[in-house]
């Protein structure tokens, strides 16, 4: 099935079975390193980009190394890092925007005034859950997915920030609610 996958997106070249060599199981086993690395963060106090870019720097290499002991045409190669990095580079700019609009927000105290009017309001935990769950629904056809999860998330950590339960679990019902809503909205999944 990868293969067909793999296929699909880049050229009709046929591309040799490079799993099964000790280069190609070395580029699985770094992933899975990279991605311990990624969950121990806390734990580590390593930031998570830093084992995932290393990761990728090296099985990159790996696979430039295992194209060239396999006679890999070139343009296909050249193509497939260009898919890879187009695809980086357009989540790294998405991410960057929509981190700047989140820290332009924070700036100018809106979490802050949602936050004193929730606690204003006397809100329970469970109804916090409820509001915040029902606006990133609504919200993710007019942002994206993962922009109302982080502005939501952003919300359920001002309010509940004492309440390390309920931050957990509120988060994953934005999440939750955010995806469902993209989903749900014929708009919400036109962007990509």
């Amino acid at each position: 099935m990868p293969a067909v996958v793999f296929g699909s997106q880049i050229g009709t070249a046929a591309k040799p079975d490079m799993t099964g060599s000790v280069l190609g199981i070395l580029a699985l086993v770094i992933f899975v390193l990279a991605y311990i690395l990624v969950m121990a963060e806390e734990f580590l106090h390593l930031r998570k980009s830093k084992p995932v870019i290393l990761a990728a720097g090296i099985i990159w290499v790996l696979v430039a190394i295992l194209a060239q002991q396999n006679h890999v045409d070139t343009a296909l190669l050249e193509t497939a890092v260009q898919h890879n990095l187009v695809e980086y580079s357009a989540l790294f700019l998405f991410l960057l925007v929509a981190m700047t609009y989140i820290n332009a927000m924070t700036e100018r105290n809106v979490f802050e005034v949602l936050r004193a009017w929730l606690i204003k309001k006397q809100f329970s935990y469970r109804q916090l859950f409820w509001i915040t769950g029902i606006i990133a629904f609504f919200l993710s056809p007019i942002a994206d997915n993962l922009t109302t999860a982080l502005l939501m998330g952003a919300v359920v950590l001002a309010v509940g920030a004492e309440n390390r339960k309920f931050v957990a679990v509120a988060c994953v019902n934005v999440v939750v609610a955010a995806n469902a809503g993209g989903a749900f909205s014929p708009f919400g999944t036109l962007r990509h």
